[in-house]
């Protein structure tokens, strides 16, 4: 079958008015016709327990994703959780809804009225679905705020605070983004930090309008409004850049402001961290090894010979390791490197040139620029010698050591080294490792060909802690050796690894669904490899 071509789609659930008052839930529940290998309808997702509300707002974006070829019925169902119900029960039963996505995505915002289990309207109750589509961008912003002397809505206590975020839409409506926790009984709360997607702030737009609006908390839902400010992500950004700058605003009840006389404000709201998140690989970076134990280019024998028959090692190598890296690259452009090769116009021997033949932008579009960056290159180059690796892993290492040194780390590099054997200068290459071992950056080297790969898996580090020659161990084991041998001929149900959507549930996207049966199988456990190198780096990385 061809590839299928699709998009994701994020539904958020804005105001969705139930018939009974108290703790309103809704759970999205796709047909069977969704999920043919489940034989009964699952419960895929679910929004947060909006408490004493008949009309809720639900902030949990649910992420979906959208074949625009197939049919995809989706059943919404709203019931009382008060009792700690995770599921509708006749008892707990409010109302559903059935739709497709398809209508969402193309209608924008959908309204549907909630019916029975008999067919009949409950009441005048409807829920509304709105979808966006959702962007190519990993980043992710965490942002903590807290906020002084706020109104006391209370008689005989504090005020119970918290806020909620909106982001305005092209129809000027506002949509909710984010609710915090509430705080008990402080005017001058400070919330737990938070994370959001940009998508989900704002849209990926900077210069979006995102008002804030807090909040006395009620537990009848009745809760008191407090006080409210604007704001873009942009000034947000601008407002917090230098070490513990902090951005400030009055919190403003328009009522109070328009009758009182010196009204000067409800409280104030601090931000006092705005930090980007890249969710996972920021800049991946491709060498490869062109020196002369690869063949001549000429030869059938030759591991970078350029058959139109078959792709040679270096190409089935790209295309597998590569496929992966740039599902998880938010721009998928890749600098691209080669070693070991004379290169023109001077035929000098260089360690770490931009196969694309620019020093000022090696970067490729895509994993198949990288490709045809290298069929072009190949034959204008003369390969050589030595191996050395050192020179490339420490160009990676040194945007890597100002990204350390900025005291946020929002960018985590892998290298992707592809080479066909012994490493010449390897003292400088295990120096370079060891440094870089302290650094947001990892190393994964793929083994192409038959050769003797003993030098690689001492620098894997799975024989024992990896050291420079003056005896300074590795703050942490970042190289992964791959001999593609052992993965170009595997098939299904070959290494039954952990997923990596099972280890990194928020930020893995799926794997791609139209490749080779074989080099989805090889993926599969390429893209397992990562899981390892990335573990150390969670608490940067998650979203």
């Amino acid at each position: 079958c061809g590839p299928c071509l699709r998009s994701s789609v994020r539904p958020s659930l804005p105001p969705c008015a139930c018939p009974t008052g108290l703790n309103c839930h809704l759970e999205l529940c796709p047909f069977p016709q969704c999920l043919p290998f489940i034989s009964s309808c699952p419960q895929m997702e679910h929004t947060e327990v909006i408490r004493s509300c008949s009309s809720p707002v639900f902030s949990r974006v649910l992420a979906l994703e959208y074949f625009f070829e197939e049919k995809q019925p989706l059943q919404f169902h709203v019931f009382d959780a008060e009792d700690g119900a995770t599921s509708p029960t006749n008892d707990t039963f409010l109302g559903s809804a059935e739709c497709t996505l398809g209508q969402i995505v193309s209608q924008t915002k959908v309204t549907k009225p909630l019916l029975l289990k008999n067919g009949k309207n409950a009441g005048k109750s409807t829920i509304t679905i709105v979808a966006e589509e959702v962007s190519g961008t990993n980043d992710y912003v965490q942002l903590t705020f807290r906020a002084q002397k706020l109104d006391n809505k209370d008689l005989f206590s504090k005020s119970d605070p918290f806020m909620e975020i909106y982001k305005t839409n092209g129809d000027q409506s506002d949509q909710l983004v984010w609710r915090t926790e509430v705080v008990k009984n402080n005017l001058s709360p400070s919330w737990e930090p938070f994370r959001l997607s940009l998508h989900s702030l704002c849209s990926c737009d900077i210069h979006r309008p995102l008002k804030f609006m807090i909040y006395d908390y009620d537990s009848n839902g009745k809760h008191d409004f407090i006080g409210e400010f604007t704001s873009t992500f942009n000034e947000m950004q601008e407002g917090t850049t230098g070490t513990g700058q902090e951005m400030q605003w009055d919190c403003i009840n328009p009522k109070y402001r328009d009758k009182k006389k010196n009204y000067k404000n409800s409280g104030t709201v601090t931000l006092t961290q705005c930090t980007n998140i890249y969710s996972f690989l920021d800049t991946p970076q491709v060498a490869i090894d062109f020196t002369a134990s690869n063949g001549d280019p000429r030869s059938s024998q030759s591991l970078h010979c350029l058959s139109p028959r078959q792709p040679n090692h270096y190409l089935q190598a790209l295309r597998a390791v590569g496929g992966i890296c740039q599902d998880y690259d938010s721009d998928k452009r890749f600098p691209a490197f080669g070693f070991g090769a004379r290169i023109p116009p001077n035929f000098e021997v260089s360690h770490d040139f931009a196969i694309n033949f620019d020093p000022e932008n090696a970067e490729c579009e895509e994993i198949s620029g990288v490709i045809d960056s290298y069929r072009r290159c190949l034959p204008q180059i003369q390969l050589y010698g030595p191996t050395n690796v050192a020179p490339i892993i420490n160009r990676v290492a040194g945007p890597a050591q100002k990204e350390q040194s900025s005291g946020k780390a929002t960018k985590y590099s892998v290298l992707l080294v592809l080479t066909d054997g012994v490493v010449t200068d390897m003292a400088e290459t295990r120096t370079a490792i060891v440094r870089a071992s302290r650094l947001p950056m990892s190393i994964i080297i793929v083994g192409v060909g038959n050769a003797d790969f003993s030098d690689m898996r001492m620098l894997d580090g799975d024989d024992g802690t990896l050291r420079c020659p003056r005896g300074v161990p590795a703050a942490r084991d970042i190289v992964q050796f791959v001999p593609f041998r052992d993965f170009k001929d595997v098939r299904k149900s070959s290494y039954p690894l952990p997923s990596l959507n099972s280890t990194f549930p928020t930020i893995a996207p799926p794997l791609k669904k139209n490749l080779d049966p074989v080099l989805s199988s090889q993926s599969k456990c390429l893209l397992n490899l990562l899981t390892h190198l990335l573990l150390p780096f969670i608490p940067i990385l998650t979203p």
